[in-house]
């Protein structure tokens, strides 16, 4: 819902702005507040205009942010999507509008385990590894004022490997809601902000 809303606002200042958007092809964008979660992300896509679509792969260091869970990680994330764009902007902004983006992501690192999150610590080990892959599904609104951009999507998806303790990957976060966890069943919801080129 927030999604919605927000390209709905998005899309009504732009109309009456007045300024005639340049066609930019290209993107580079952070993760917004990333490092909040002990993670640094940068994001680089690459707009496919003649069919609207765009690619998109982002990478990430682990290690490079405020550790929230205290459990010194350190490691990497890299993340390949591929967005479907729909909607009004189809010949008009190639990187602007509602999409849809299938991704794979594939998170490592290890970390001090505290066996407060949802799987024990293993008793030999000083620092454990996290290691999953996940496929998602992910749907959002990517919004273009001159170079600024800003991008904000929800998704879920599939999981596999070994999960953190804490079931977050730096990507994806592993379902544990409503009293009930899940290592198969991957989260996905974010903000990108970023400048065209």
């Amino acid at each position: 819902m927030s999604v919605l809303m927000f390209g709905s606002a998005a899309a009504a200042f732009a109309k009456n702005d007045g300024y005639e958007q340049p066609d930019y092809l290209n993107a580079i964008k952070i993760t917004f507040l990333s490092w909040t979660s002990g993670s640094t992300k940068v994001s680089y896509e690459r707009a496919l205009p003649q069919v609207h679509q765009s690619s998109e792969i982002c990478a990430s260091l682990i290690s490079a942010g405020y550790d929230k869970y205290h459990n010194d990680p350190m490691g990497f994330t890299v993340r390949y999507g591929h967005k479907f764009f729909m909607g009004e902007s189809r010949d008009e902004i190639s990187l602007k509008g509602f999409y849809l983006r299938p991704e794979v992501i594939y998170s490592y690192y290890n970390y001090n385990c505290t066996n407060t999150g949802l799987h024990n610590c293993k008793a030999t080990a000083a620092r454990e590894t996290a290691a999953m892959g996940a496929l998602l599904g992910t749907f959002g609104y990517q919004y273009i004022y001159r170079r600024f951009l800003a991008d904000l999507w929800v998704g879920a998806g599939y999981a596999y490997g070994n999960p953190a303790d804490t079931g977050y990957h730096h990507g994806f976060q592993l379902w544990d809601y409503f009293g009930t966890s899940h290592d198969h069943i991957a989260l996905s919801f974010s903000i990108r902000v970023g400048l065209c080129f």
